[in-house]
């Protein structure tokens, strides 16, 4: 599975392969799903899926549930691009769903995690003896 990457506030785009197992976690997620990034080795980054194909360029549609193709009626949006006022065509599309025919997929980073932690988080952290608040030895 390919996996398109764009980051909106750099203006790039990194490609990603993944292959087997690896594709695993993304089986089964929907369009419009966030994402750990530490999936596709973006560690602290939340990654939201916006689309994607199949093998043979069948698009991804929200508006389709499941992951079956399926011939749909189309006036605009992902899949058809009426070339008159009007025009409505019957196309073939594929639900939101991704399934192990999904070919290409893609994301857009949402958020970023602040991987380092806060000098008032540190000072809280010394004060209460760590993150859980106590000690685990006695009782």
């Amino acid at each position: 599975m390919k996996v398109l990457v764009s980051d909106p506030k750099a203006g790039n785009v990194t490609t990603v392969e993944l292959e087997g197992s690896k594709a695993r976690p993304l089986i089964g997620r929907e369009i419009g799903h966030l994402v750990d990034g530490s999936i596709l080795g973006m560690r602290g980054k939340k990654l939201k899926i916006t689309g994607g194909s199949d093998k043979d360029g069948i698009p991804l549609v929200v508006n389709i549930h499941g992951g079956a193709k399926k011939y749909v009626l189309l006036a605009e949006g992902v899949g058809f691009k009426p070339g008159t006022r009007g025009e409505r065509r019957r196309k073939l599309v594929r639900g939101r769903m991704i399934t192990d025919e999904t070919y290409q997929l893609n994301m857009v980073i949402s958020e970023t995690e602040n991987l380092e932690p806060s000098k008032e988080t540190l000072a809280k952290e010394i004060e209460t003896g760590g993150k859980d608040g106590g000690d685990k030895g006695t009782q």
